[in-house]
Order: structure tokens, then sequence, then C-alpha cells
């Protein structure tokens, strides 16, 4: 009596929450439907592998949908074109806690009304066992401190434990997760060098003077059935000016660049018949004031007339197996004119040092109009670049789809 005034409160909203692999197939993790009242809340198994989707199932639609992390950080989803259903991107780690806010927009007798309502969702803590955990290169110095390197340096990702080629699924949650964002941006992608390395690049060369950071996501990430994801200390570095040196073996001469200008060219030798410099492009991977170079090191006889045994100065490394560009003093009336080294670039001592004090980790080095071998893409140094763009992404187990910008992530900070 006398309430005949009175607004009814709205029913709740029923919403119906599952986390299944998007592969098909059976599903391990039962779906949760619930009313979205004050207590509403949904708790997800730890060997939860797939997207988390929110259905709606009373009549309206979801006008907006955030889903954030303990931290404020947004979990990156999309609602379809229907508005029922909100998808993450990627699955949500394990020993998390998240709040969904839900914005509906609903039809009543007054017409259209919009009200929000929350979800809170958990996920449970991963069993003890084994973690994959992800050392990142290039080396970012003692203390903490960003170093600097060339435009060419590449980021790798060294893995504790093996993702083989045969589990897709695995290496796509990996990838997914190694998150590389560079100011000012770049488009690159991950490379599957073998089972536990992977090599990050652009699809052309770093920008100059940009700063990259790189970071593992992995952690409480369910990568197989007895695989988690651990830790991973994070890896920040910068670059320098774009600096390239060019060697016409044709021409027996070295154009060393700077951000487009060039500086000097200086007169060379590479390697003889036999022993011929390899072509294509490499990246700077240390420097030696001193180096002792032998012979037996790539196979020459101690004894046979083509064995040496020298100290050389101002070695600038460029593979692991000993290719230089360092001092030949012993070598002047050739460069410039005649190779007649055993694979190594030499020049004057001058020109050398000057080389050796232009250069950083990272620097690109030419080699064109050679008759050598080509640079091997890996495992000998950092031949990346001698793969062109579309080789590249077919190293990625994301797909032709892998190349985006260097920054976004399944999880970025709430604006």
């Amino acid at each position: 009596m006398g309430g005949g005034g009175a607004s009814t409160a709205p029913e709740p909203a029923v919403v119906t929450v599952g986390a299944c692999a998007d592969a098909g197939g059976l599903c391990r993790v039962p779906r949760t439907t619930l009313a979205l009242d004050a207590r509403a809340a949904v708790t997800l198994p730890a060997d939860a592998d797939g997207p988390v989707d929110l259905a709606l199932r009373t009549p309206g639609r979801l006008a907006d949908v955030t889903v954030t992390d303990r931290r404020g950080r947004r979990v990156a989803g999309h609602t379809d074109t229907g508005g029922t259903r909100w998808t993450s991107e990627v699955a949500l780690p394990a020993g998390g806690a998240y709040t969904a806010r839900l914005v509906l927009e609903e039809t009543g007798p007054a017409g259209l009304r919009r009200r929000v309502v929350r979800l809170a969702v958990r996920t449970e803590r991963a069993p003890a066992g084994e973690r994959l955990t992800v050392a990142f290169g290039p080396d970012d110095g003692e203390g903490g401190g960003a170093r600097t390197y060339g435009v060419g340096q590449p980021v790798t990702a060294e893995l504790s434990h093996p993702v083989p080629a045969d589990a897709p699924g695995a290496r796509r949650i990996v990838e997914r997760a190694l998150e590389v964002r560079s100011e000012p941006r770049a488009v690159g992608a991950w490379h599957w060098v073998d089972a536990d390395t992977l090599h990050y690049r652009p699809r052309a060369y770093w920008p100059a003077g940009a700063t990259v950071r790189v970071r593992s996501a992995l952690a409480g990430t369910r990568v197989t059935d007895r695989l988690y994801g651990g830790p991973s200390r994070p890896l920040t570095f910068s670059t320098g000016a774009r600096v390239e040196a060019v060697t016409d073996v044709a021409a027996h001469e070295m154009r060393v660049y700077r951000d487009g200008r060039l500086l000097r060219v200086i007169p060379v030798t590479t390697g003889k018949r036999g022993f011929r410099t390899r072509v294509g492009t490499k990246v700077v991977l240390g420097k030696e004031r001193m180096v002792r170079m032998r012979g037996d090191s790539i196979g020459i006889a101690r004894g046979s007339r083509e064995f040496y045994d020298l100290k050389v100065r101002w070695a600038t490394r460029v593979t692991w197996s000993g290719e230089y560009l360092h001092a030949a003093p012993w070598s002047l009336d050739a460069q410039g004119s005649t190779d007649v080294s055993h694979g190594c670039t030499g020049m004057s001592t001058e020109a050398a040092r000057w080389f050796f004090r232009t250069v950083r980790e990272g620097d690109l080095v030419r080699v064109v109009n050679g008759y050598g071998e080509p640079m091997a893409p890996f495992g000998n140094g950092y031949g990346d670049w001698n793969l062109d763009w579309p080789e590249w992404l077919g190293g990625s187990a994301l797909g032709p789809g892998a190349g985006r910008a260097a920054a976004g992530s399944p999880l970025r900070p709430a604006l």
C-alpha cells in the first residue's frame, strides 16, 4: 500500500565466463554463468589456456568493457559486432586478480538506459614446478644503466626451456608475451632461431637515437601442460647514430657513413682466393685493441705456407669465427689494389685505429661486390639483416601478420 510511485530495481545482468584455447576441440575449463550482483566473482583454473570471454545472456548490449589487473593495467580485448561478447587477446596469467567493468545498454519501459556492473575475476596460482624464464640481450651494462648500440643490433631472447617447432601453440604463447617497445616506434617481429632462441629486429634498422625496452609477460602464463612462465629481467638499451661501413671488394675500398653522410674512404684488402671475405650485412660484435690471430683457428695447419701467428691491433670483430676489420701494416702495398688476407678486412694502422674509435657494437658492416660465401643469418654473429622481411616473418610463430610497431602489449597501462 502506498508504494505505487516507487522505482523498480533492474534485474541483475547475467554473463557466461569462459577461457578456452581458440584452436577448437574439447574445452577442459567449464564455463561459468552468474548474475552480476554486488558479490559477483569467478575463479578460473590455472590450466585455463585460452582467451577469456564474457558473454551477455540477458537482453541488451555491452557498450564498453574494461578489464584491469591489480596495478591498473588494462587487458587488451575486443567486443563482437553484436555487442554481446567481449574476448581478451590472450589468456590471463595464473595467480592474477582482475576487475571487469561492464557498461550495459538496455531498453526498458522508460527507453534506453545505461548502467555499470562489475565482475571480479581471479586465476588460480600455477602449480609448483619448472618455470620458463627468458634472458634478453644485448647486455645492458652494470648498474642498471642503458647502454648504447648501433642501429643494427638485434634483440635476443634465450629461453630456459626449449619450445620445439612441433608445439606451435606454445610458441605463439611465448612470442606474444615477449614485448618490445621502441621510441620512436619501429615495425618489427620475432624470429625463432631454434627451440630456445629468438631474435627480434625491425623491418628496417632501428631509428637513430631510439630507446628500446624489452620485457617478458610470461610470468604465470601456462605455456604447456607442465610448463608455466616465470619472472624474467627486463632490458633497456638505446641506439646511437646510424653508422655503416660499406666494403666494396671489387674497388678495394671501404666507405664509412654516419647518418648518411660520408665520413671517410679507406683503402682495404680483403680475402684472397680460397679465403674470400663473406659478403652481405654483418653487425659489429665487439672490439679488441690487441688480438692474437693464428692460422690453426680457421683450419690452416701449422708448418704450411699459409699458416700465420700474429698480434693484431685495433681489431673490430664481425663474426664469432674470427672475421675482423683490423690494422694490417704488413699489407700496405696491397691495400686499395689486391686481395691478400685470409678473410679479414685489412687497412693501415691509422685507419684501423680511427675505425675502431668510430664504431660501436651493433653498427653495420656491409660487404658488396665480392666473391665469398654469403654471411649466414645465424650462428656466426648477427647476420639477421641478410633475410628479407618476408623471410624474417616466416620464422615467426604468429605468421605473416607478426610484423607490428614495437609498442603495445596484451597488458597496457590504463589511460
